[in-house]
C-alpha cells in the first residue's frame, strides 16, 4: 500500500463519518438550541426537558434516515473489500 492509497482511503473514511454524523449532530443542536431558549424564556429548569425531546427527535432522525445511512455504509465497505487487491501491492 503506498503512501498517496492510504491517504486517499484515510480522507474518503473521514468524508463518509461525517457524513453519516452530520444529521444526527445538526439535530441534537437545533433541538438543544431550542429547548435551551424555550427554558430562559419560560423559566423552566427541568432536566428531563432538555433530554427527552433530543432523545425522541434523533431516534425519529435515525428511523428516517436508517435506509440512506445503511445504503452508504454498505457501498463503502464495498468500495474498501474491491480495493483490497490493491493494498497488498
Amino acid at each position: 500500500m503506498n503512501p498517496e492509497f492510504a491517504t486517499e482511503l484515510l480522507k474518503t473514511l473521514m468524508f463518509e463519518a461525517v457524513t453519516l454524523a452530520a444529521p444526527i449532530l445538526l439535530t441534537a443542536l437545533i433541538l438543544g438550541l431550542a429547548i435551551s431558549i424555550f427554558q430562559s424564556v419560560t423559566s423552566i429548569q427541568e432536566q428531563t426537558l432538555t433530554f427527552v425531546p433530543k432523545a425522541l427527535g434523533i431516534v425519529a432522525l435515525l428511523v428516517v434516515l436508517m435506509p440512506w445511512m445503511l445504503r452508504t455504509l454498505i457501498e463503502f465497505t464495498t468500495a474498501v473489500i474491491q480495493k483490497m487487491p490493491q493494498m497488498t501491492q
